[in-house]
């Protein structure tokens, strides 16, 4: 594998290499990818809505798992689950193009931004990999509670020598993620990443609502687990630590009540939408 990545990076190969990068199959599966990613948040919006206002809502779970069963339990829900991870493999391949050949854009080949795309290949990969394993029929694989989930991992690291801090430094990280995230999202960053003059003045403002109201909900949502999760580490307390539907809970136990979660669901469900735009005006 490495002879083969040292090859593409030869001077003599870093045209081929460029046209490998923005192929037509690459751009597919990135697109297909912002597909799938805004079925699963717009998922988790509907389900935290649920859980805000419905009375049926108590029992479900607004995270990944919990929009995985919902999709589960369509018709052909094994074929969409499929598709699902399929496409999100072809995002995590596109992020790897990026990483190896840079981002689009004129300061696209910069370190930072290629190892910002490394990162979201793993992810990508890691969730790509977790949705075909519950497709292929191990259900503990992608629909498993993420509450559960970041109790054992947090448990787990804490029995590390220092891992109260690594705890505390991991949740650090994530809570400025998120922070970041709601940042970009508020200065409209992400225009820059959309062919925005193919748009019609009412689709780019729609489009410009949903980034932002999307952005805005996600980072929160990122923040406030991070928040929890050095909570945690610093009480040594792994319970403390809270996956997305727990976190998305919170926000209903706040003064605002089940309004803020109600907000924070209809975020959710925008950032699903600003996905399905990022699909068809993404620049790739």
């Amino acid at each position: 594998m490495s002879s083969f990545v040292r090859s593409l990076t030869r001077p003599g190969n870093r045209s081929r290499s460029a046209r490998a990068a923005g192929s037509r199959a690459v751009e597919t599966g990135a697109r297909c990818g912002f597909v799938a990613r805004g079925v699963i948040y717009a998922l988790v919006g509907v389900l935290a809505l649920r859980i805000a206002f419905a009375d049926d809502g108590g029992d479900r779970q607004a995270d990944r798992g919990g929009a995985l069963a919902e999709v589960a339990g369509q018709p052909f829900g094994n074929v969409l689950l499929w598709l699902i991870g399929i496409a999100l493999a072809g995002m995590a391949l596109w992020r790897l193009s990026e990483a190896l050949f840079g981002q689009a854009g004129e300061d696209g080949t910069e370190p930072g931004k290629r190892a910002l795309s490394a990162a979201r290949c793993v992810f990508y990969g890691v969730v790509s990999f977790s949705v075909l394993a519950y497709a292929a029929g191990s259900g503990d694989s992608g629909s498993g509670s993420s509450d559960q989930q970041s109790d054992d991992v947090t448990a787990t690291v804490m029995g590390w020598p220092a891992g109260q801090w690594i705890v505390v430094a991991a949740g650090a990280a994530l809570a400025g993620a998120g922070v970041w995230i709601m940042v970009q999202a508020a200065r409209r960053s992400f225009r820059k990443h959309l062919k925005s003059g193919r748009m019609t003045p009412g689709t780019r403002r729609a489009v410009d609502v949903l980034g932002v109201v999307g952005g805005i909900a996600r980072g929160g949502a990122f923040a406030a687990a991070g928040g929890f999760a050095v909570a945690a580490g610093v009480r040594h307390e792994p319970g403390r630590a809270r996956g997305m539907d727990d976190t998305l809970r919170s926000f209903a136990e706040t003064p605002a009540g089940p309004w803020l979660l109600g907000v924070m669901a209809v975020g959710l469900v925008a950032f699903g939408a600003f996905s399905w735009a990022s699909a068809r005006w993404r620049e790739i």
